[in-house]
């Protein structure tokens, strides 16, 4: 693999810290055995996965006093991952996925630099017809409704790894697909709410992020 330049923060969760690892910026690429390529992942859209993003910030937030007991939890697209690392610190059952090749390998290195137990990884996309994943309490994840399609695949992959009793949580920052998501979600059962998540964004210098919390149940 080509040189990619990468950055290390650190981002504060009240007394805790969790070290993070990421590209550098949105411009950095490198696919020279074309594993991103096969996978039908463009030059433009491979640095995504591997930025610290405000949606995967403000999940993160809502992890760190999440009542996460004995519960299974999955989060979905989890790019950098931030939101696992939260959960994995606080020693929660959290199993990780996403489409990118590499993002298995940055979240081996940002759990080392966290010293802590290894995050359960399965790289799988949501046009996958069958998976290993298993079946979940609590699904979450972060800005995921890049594209219209994206609708019926998510839900559908969200169904499939669903507990009988579970709980969804994504955070959207606003992308226009999330009404037509809610709609299938609650015509797959789930009960639907959803808020604005008006909180602070460290790694955006203090900015407001004003986007939808939403939240499924059944």
């Amino acid at each position: 693999m080509a040189t990619l330049r990468v950055r290390y923060q650190t981002i504060e969760f009240g007394t805790t810290d969790i070290h993070i690892r990421s590209l550098r910026d949105n411009q950095e690429f490198s696919d020279d055995k074309g594993d991103a390529e096969e996978l039908g992942i463009s030059s433009a859209s491979w640095p995504l996965f591997g930025i610290v993003w405000p949606s995967g910030e403000v999940l993160a937030q809502l992890m760190v006093d999440y009542a996460v007991g004995e519960k299974r939890i999955l989060e979905v697209g989890c790019g950098i991952a931030l939101a696992s690392l939260v959960l994995n610190h606080r020693q929660a059952n959290i199993t990780a996925t996403d489409y990118h090749p590499e993002a298995e390998g940055f979240l081996i290195k940002n759990t080392a630099l966290n010293q802590d137990k290894t995050i359960p990884f399965i790289r799988t996309g949501w046009k996958d017809p069958v998976t290993d994943l298993g079946i979940f309490d609590v699904i979450i994840g972060s800005d995921l409704l890049y594209e219209s399609e994206h609708v019926d695949l998510l839900s559908e992959f969200i169904n499939q790894h669903a507990a009988t009793h579970c709980d969804i949580i994504l955070v959207d920052p606003g992308r226009g697909h999330h009404a037509k998501f809610s709609k299938k979600m609650v015509a797959l059962g789930y009960s639907h709410n959803q808020r604005k998540a008006e909180t602070t964004i460290t790694m955006k210098s203090s900015a407001k992020f004003s986007g939808q919390v939403l939240t499924y149940s059944r």
